[in-house]
């Protein structure tokens, strides 16, 4: 997991985002400011201190070592911080402290969602709690703010001295914050932040009302990126709920239609805008809805989509259209959708649901809990997910291995046959393994004819060896088929945890 640098040595700016519709309008330039706030909103807010440890891609029966941030987290209900996704993701500690430092307490999660990177945190212990959160003030929610209003970005240095540094907000996209393909509303606000108070994330403020969090801040630019309220609104409905239900995804991938060749193939006129749809999600909303791969989307929920996938937002103006279902509606609502097909007009309505990363066939994340894996004789199996691709290096869309990248990229070439994509990572050197020290990254199609779409059936296979003590092990690649002696790998399972391997196995 990658995390952003302390505020004292400015947080790089969000990446990936949507590119924003062209204006001609020059922005007068923006005073900014740092006062003293009013002494009250220090009973509004705790540090929380969280210590994490993720799981090692290369090697998945350890754990990397462990890192250690702070936050500035916002008191939003009796008893209730609010906080980052991200400041909680494989999180083996949590602690919240008074900005005085006179009151620690161990804390646990009341809701999470990483895809809109948002933590909801209360003192774990029920006779700690009151105590803890005595003479404390949940801050308000604010309204939504306009292009150009003052917002005020609050920060606690060590000492407990207060800052609150003026901006304005300068413009309104939706960006992701933490993880890739997970786009939400974000306030992009001018301000010149001090380098004094280091902190994770900060909230901000606008007329002493909570108004977001900040997630990054650019210091050349002196940009921050900021979660909108209107995320952290619905974020904070939903998780009053027994069960959290999350944000909604239709389950289409989506092309712009600016060409003007690719227009006439789509019989769309100069009039529409509209955005080609180039993948349907097996078993999305958008699937069940009957959308269909080659549908031109021309709007949703009543507003027209331009075609480079911008609405007219009533109160920040242009906006991506992914805010009209990730954070306009929740998981269960129907949105209508205009559509195109064969240049025909239609009209759908789709339920909204929820994708969870398992619903995928190569998981975007995967937190909280280990990663799955087999080892038999030094042969190391693995699941392919998004974060072992990412151990391949910063470039790894360009250095994975090309039989990986095309599972990731294209699941629906494979989910008709698997639930996970299971594949040989690498080889110890051991008796067992002789000959197939260099084999590595092959996807697994049966072992000992057999099947293979989970770990789970992996492990099941290697308890079936053939009439000769033997494994079969088919790969994918070329119908290469490779031979484990059953009685050598089991001897050099023992001698591998002897030796210092924790476990040979997880399938949870």
């Amino acid at each position: 997991m990658k995390y952003l640098l302390p505020l004292s040595l400015g947080l790089l700016l969000a990446s990936c985002k949507p590119q924003a519709p062209e204006t001609n309008t020059e922005k007068a330039p923006v005073e900014v400011e740092v006062t003293t706030p009013a002494v009250d909103l220090v009973e509004s807010v705790v540090r929380i201190n969280s210590t994490s440890q993720s799981w090692n891609a290369a090697q998945p029966w350890e754990k990397n070592p462990p890192q250690e941030i702070r936050s500035l987290g916002a008191i939003v209900a009796p008893n209730q911080v609010l906080t980052t996704g991200e400041m909680v993701a494989d999180a083996t500690y949590l602690e919240l402290e008074l900005p005085d430092g006179s009151r620690t307490a161990e804390a646990k999660i009341v809701a999470v969602d990483y895809e809109a990177n948002l933590a909801l945190l209360t003192v774990k212990s029920d006779e700690q709690r009151e105590d803890f959160f005595a003479n404390t003030r949940p801050l308000p929610i604010a309204d939504k703010p306009a292009i150009g209003d003052s917002m005020q970005i609050f920060q606690v240095e060590d000492n407990g001295t207060t800052l609150l540094t003026f901006g304005t907000l300068q413009s309104v996209e939706v960006l992701n914050s933490f993880l890739p393909n997970q786009s939400f509303l974000t306030y992009l606000v001018k301000a010149s932040m001090q380098s004094a108070a280091s902190s994770f994330s900060l909230p901000v403020l606008k007329d002493n009302a909570l108004a977001g969090i900040l997630l990054s801040y650019d210091s050349d630019d002196q940009i921050s990126d900021v979660l909108s309220i209107d995320v952290i609104s619905h974020f904070l409905e939903s998780a009053k709920g027994e069960t959290y239900a999350g944000f909604p995804s239709l389950g289409i991938s989506v092309t712009r239609t600016e060409d003007p060749s690719f227009r006439d193939f789509l019989k769309l006129t100069a009039e529409q805008g509209g955005l080609y749809i180039s993948n349907v999600r097996i078993g999305g909303a958008a699937d069940l809805a009957g959308i269909k791969k080659g549908d031109v989307l021309l709007a949703a929920a009543g507003f027209p989509i331009d075609r480079r996938g911008y609405y007219q937002h009533p109160q920040y103006g242009p906006v991506f259209w992914g805010h009209l279902v990730r954070g306009e509606k929740s998981t269960g609502d129907e949105i209508n959708l205009s559509i195109l097909r064969e240049g025909q007009p239609m009209e759908i309505s789709a339920i909204l649901t929820r994708e969870e990363p398992q619903d995928h066939l190569v998981p975007d994340y995967q937190f909280d809990r280990p990663p799955n894996f087999l080892v038999k004789g030094g042969l190391v199996f693995q699941e392919l997910t998004r974060p072992v691709l990412e151990a391949f290096g910063k470039d790894w869309t360009s250095r994975a291995p090309l039989n990986l990248l095309d599972a990731y990229e294209n699941p629906e070439k494979y989910e008709n046959n698997t639930k996970r994509v299971i594949f040989l990572s690498g080889s110890i050197p051991t008796p067992a393994t002789v000959g197939y020290e260099s084999l590595r990254n092959l996807i697994v199609k049966k072992v000992n004819g057999i099947e293979i779409d989970s770990m789970k059936t992996l492990i099941e296979a290697f308890d079936k060896p053939n009439a000769d003590n033997l494994h079969s092990i088919e790969f994918l690649e070329e119908n290469f088929t490779a031979y484990l002696d059953e009685t050598i790998s089991t001897n050099v399972d023992g001698i591998l945890l002897q030796r210092g391997l924790t476990r040979l196995s997880r399938a949870e």
